[in-house]
């Protein structure tokens, strides 16, 4: 019952969240804040967006495994209302075995009766105590059949309420989540839009400053997306690469905030070509990092970064065959003098 209760305080909870996301103002309504007017707007609606989609769907996957935990809770419930079933059933018949006995033995004949026809005062005594037994045991078999029916009412009642609750709320989860992605999708469509026309003309639209994350890295180093798919790798070959593969290629929806993995200082930004809108960054001891086919930019040349520092938004400018970060490790701001950026990563404690 207590576990029925929290689950019951979650549910207004959650939707307490959905409203305060619904009521978000849209990019429409949005101050562009700093950069280049509409198009930091947009950049910094992208990142907005991205954000709510990705509390969307963590509230959305919660209340999917709710309702799983919930399916299986309700299928041991309704084993236990088997169970309960079974056991009135088993009452009933008792109850019919115990009348039937009590008809065989006489169990019904009148006091009097019964002293008339005892032995002596043993025969009756032991008389009286069996028909004081078999009463008790008649009455109890009743209480524990009424009790039963009662839990087993309430049970399903109690079921039924959840279910109904359950299902309203993840229909509102599952609308909000489409409704954030269309959006979002809309907002992307215009931003690698706007990316493409700096990537073809050679000039980049200048640093948008976006909402950095409230909470701080600890680790020196980190993966330079949060959420990813491995794609192409290091040194791998193919007709879209001269030679070889040069870096590693994250496969990210387009707007994806993009991270500094280490601190730093940024050694280039630059549009065009076929690294498309790109940032290099010098590390300490030598190395520098990579960050290609980008559809904004959100430092400026000369800036210092920290790790986990949001630098800019992935897309697909250059020579891309679709939405994705690609990240390069070298020993000079330079290509062609690249390591291997899986283990370089991995020797400062990044697993990818």
């Amino acid at each position: 019952m207590s576990s029925y209760r929290r689950h019951r305080l979650l549910v207004p909870v959650l939707l307490c969240a959905l409203a305060v996301l619904a009521a978000r103002p849209t990019a429409a309504h949005k101050d562009p804040g700093n950069g280049t007017g509409g198009d930091s707007g947009l950049s910094a609606e992208v990142a907005r967006l991205y954000e709510e989609a990705a509390v969307a769907t963590q509230q959305y996957e919660a209340g999917r495994e709710e309702a799983e935990e919930q399916r299986a809770r309700a299928q041991r419930a309704e084993e236990l209302l088997d169970g309960q079933r079974r056991h009135i059933a088993a009452l009933h018949e008792d109850l019919g075995r115990i009348a039937r006995a009590q008809y065989r033995s006489s169990g019904g004949l009148p006091v009097a009766a019964q002293m008339i026809l005892a032995d002596g005062p043993d025969d009756l005594m032991r008389g009286q105590h069996a028909f004081s037994q078999t009463n008790l045991a008649v009455n109890n078999a009743i209480s524990r059949s009424h009790r039963a029916e009662a839990r087993l009412a309430a049970d399903e009642a109690k079921a039924a309420s959840h279910w109904q609750a359950l299902e309203k709320r993840n229909k509102q989860l599952a609308d909000l989540k489409a409704d954030i992605e269309q959006k979002l999708e809309t907002a992307r469509s215009q931003l690698q839009g706007q990316a493409d026309a700096s990537a073809a003309a050679g000039a980049c639209r200048g640093a948008v400053r976006l909402d950095q994350p409230e909470t701080p890295f600890t680790s020196a180093w980190v993966a330079p997306v949060r959420t990813y798919e491995l794609s192409a790798s290091y040194g791998s070959g193919g007709a879209r690469w001269s030679s070889r593969h040069t870096g590693q290629d994250f496969a990210v929806p387009i707007g994806t905030p993009v991270r500094a993995v280490g601190e730093g200082r940024v050694e280039k930004v630059s549009c065009g070509g076929p690294f498309g809108i790109e940032i290099v960054l010098r590390h300490a001891g030598g190395y520098y990092t990579q960050y290609a086919h980008l559809a904004s930019v959100a430092v400026d040349q000369g800036e210092h970064v920290s790790p986990g520092q949001w630098i800019g938004q992935s897309g697909s400018t250059g020579n891309s065959t679709g939405p994705h970060l690609h990240f390069e490790a070298r020993v000079t701001p330079e290509m062609g003098s690249s390591v291997n950026p899986v283990s370089w990563l991995a020797a400062r404690g990044v697993s990818l």
